[in-house]
């Protein structure tokens, strides 16, 4: 057992940021004294050494930190990359199971702590492209089929796209950008796609006001007449049904916000035929080419991609 003095100087940790985490985060809980001190097990030394080199090297917060050693106390989270001959993608199947398993079961803290772990090893691009996104595709696709229930796939849209929010506040914004928004049309309920490119906007500077699924057009125009710097409007469509009803929009939209410019995506816009190709983008290319367009339609650059 250890005393709080050779916890600080063996951990390096101040004794103020060990009684926050513990009083706050209940990051360990050491045993006392008679006499009311601290004293600290061996497995608390491992447990808030970990810790530390999850806030200090990988940048997790202390309250998701905390939260991942819990579940892996609970059921160890198994690295995705061990075993022989495993390679990336074999890696983030893994993964994709392990979290779909745990939102599921609606064990809400395991996959929160199976997703800090894999943004701490893949980042955030690889995990929301390889990872979340399929995840958010497979419920969908379960709830289709029937083989998850209505309160199943609102629980692990939400619990997903969560984290996709979150992101929103992270990168800085440039001034000198348009402001977006970004928004599905009324009937249109899928928004993983519009998400994630709202998500790359963000990355890039530019100030995203997001609306998600399924979003009026009375609020949309109640909107606009308030903002008067808004420079680009994102539509997102998966189906053909709804494209005259986007046509009509779009239309409308531009008479109330004159010289906006439309970005366009999903297969509902594919083919789709707008009268002044200037003003109206449609994006079919995949996310690894959408650099390509931000730079053509925001930064100048004349070669369209």
């Amino acid at each position: 057992m250890y005393s709080i003095k050779q916890v600080v100087e063996m951990l390096d940790i101040p004794s103020v940021t060990l009684r926050a985490w513990e009083n706050r985060y209940q990051a360990v809980t050491p045993e006392r004294t008679e006499s009311g001190y601290r004293l600290y097990s061996q497995e608390n030394i491992e447990d808030l050494r970990w810790l530390k080199e999850q806030t200090e090297k990988q940048g997790i917060s202390i309250s998701h930190a905390v939260r991942l050693l819990r579940a892996r106390k609970e059921k160890p989270i198994e690295d995705p990359h061990a075993g022989a001959g495993g390679t990336p993608q074999e890696a983030f199947e893994k993964m994709k199971q392990q979290i779909y398993t745990a939102l599921l079961e609606f064990q809400g803290e395991r996959a929160n702590a199976l997703i800090d772990f894999g943004f701490s090893m893949y980042g955030y691009e690889a995990m929301f492209h390889q990872v979340l996104v399929p995840v958010l595709v497979r419920v969908g696709d379960a709830w289709e089929e029937g083989t998850a229930t209505v309160a199943q796939e609102h629980y692990m849209t939400h619990m997903v796209s969560n984290r996709f929010y979150q992101f929103f506040h992270v990168f800085p914004v440039h001034a000198h950008l348009p402001k977006v928004l970004a928004f599905c049309p009324e009937g249109e309920h899928h928004q993983v796609g519009l998400l994630l490119f709202s998500l790359f906007l963000r990355k890039n500077g530019a100030e995203v006001i997001y609306l998600g699924a399924n979003t009026p057009e009375e609020g949309v125009m109640a909107m606009l007449e308030n903002q008067n710097r808004i420079g680009a409007i994102c539509l997102s469509l998966t189906g053909k049904e709804l494209l005259p009803y986007c046509e009509g929009l779009i239309k409308r939209l531009s008479e109330a916000c004159p010289g906006v410019r439309f970005i366009l995506g999903g297969k509902g816009f594919e083919g789709a035929e707008f009268p002044s190709s200037e003003a109206v983008a449609i994006i079919n290319e995949p996310a690894e080419r959408w650099q390509d367009w931000f730079d053509y339609l925001f930064t100048g650059v004349k070669s369209r991609p």
